[in-house]
């Protein structure tokens, strides 16, 4: 028998390595959670796994624009962000919870900064998994919501989003004054990933505090535009370019925006089963393609993600 070798790439980088969930002593004992680390291409276990890819489960505050039936699985539930994030956990698995604080709209219920890092430390009460924190969407909003936020919750390490080209500052200053990691958006381009991250390192991040997220889109949406993105930063991460050395976070609750996911119609088949499908394979190719972080919003999506991630780590 013939033993043909290994095509082995030799990368001269390698991307750095983020800790979630981390807290002070005299806080609540929390899990810590590591993402990044990796040497080589995703899941080629012969040139470095790095850390285990992560699953965070969405929670939002405001229901009235829930897909309905992306979140069934949950009941009643979903009218308690608590009990919303504590059903992620303890029932389907979840390394995280990704909580948006959609009530902060302006043009919605318009709640206040101050209520909304209420709400923050309620979710952190019910589970002890690490806290990813969005507001609504709402630039000047979102800024006042993530200072309070950061105040409120300066002894637990939270991953705060999003910090943008046009809107980094206020979100970085608060992230910093309280040790909160801090994600770094980008819209579909590589320069614009590595931009938004020259800019956050200027400001005074550190890279052991940034996670990009250069936009994934779901499937039917973009999806192999997005793939071919993420791939490129991460080769050129580990050829070796700092800039992007940090680790990527991937929404794939992107991936509802598509009627195919949601959409009652018999002859698609059961959109329950059809739905966590058109998430799973959205979140698939956001894995190979080089995610270490995915937000999910079907926990059926999220189970299948989970199993994807252990065969392809050979159940490391």
């Amino acid at each position: 028998m013939v033993e043909v070798p290994v095509p082995k790439e030799k990368w001269s980088g390698k991307v750095g390595t983020v800790v979630l969930g981390a807290s002070t002593a005299d806080s609540k004992e929390r899990k810590v959670l590591s993402i990044g680390g990796e040497t080589g291409m995703p899941f080629l276990s012969y040139e470095g796994l790095g850390n285990r890819q992560l699953i965070a489960g969405e929670v939002v505050d405001d229901t009235s624009e829930l897909i309905e039936v992306a979140v069934r699985p949950f009941g009643d539930a979903v009218n308690d962000p608590a009990a919303w994030a504590r059903k992620w956990v303890e029932e389907f698995g979840a390394d995280l919870v990704c909580l948006r604080l959609r009530s902060t709209n302006p043009e919605g219920k318009d709640a206040s900064p101050e209520d909304a890092a209420q709400t923050v430390l309620k979710v952190l009460a019910a589970v002890d998994v690490p806290l990813i924190v969005y507001g609504c969407g709402h630039e000047e909003k979102d800024a006042r919501t993530m200072e309070a936020v950061s105040n409120a919750c300066a002894k637990v390490r939270l991953l705060l989003g999003q910090a943008e080209e046009n809107a980094y500052k206020t979100i970085s200053a608060a992230a910093m004054s309280n040790h909160h990691a801090l994600i770094a958006y980008s819209n579909l381009d590589i320069n614009l990933a590595k931009q938004i991250n020259i800019l956050l390192s200027d400001f005074g991040v550190k890279a052991e505090n940034i996670v990009m997220d250069p936009l994934m889109a779901g499937l039917g949406m973009g999806l192999e535009y997005s793939y071919s993105v993420n791939e490129r930063i991460r080769m050129a991460a580990l050829m070796g370019d700092r800039m992007l050395q940090v680790p990527m976070l991937c929404d794939v609750t992107s991936a509802w925006e598509a009627r195919e996911a949601s959409e009652e119609n018999a002859a698609w088949g059961d959109v329950v089963e059809r739905g966590k499908w058109w998430e799973a394979a959205t979140g698939l190719a956001a894995l190979v393609s080089g995610a270490d972080l995915l937000i999910v919003r079907s926990p059926l999506a999220a189970m299948v993600l989970q199993d994807a991630i252990s065969d392809l780590r050979g159940g490391k």
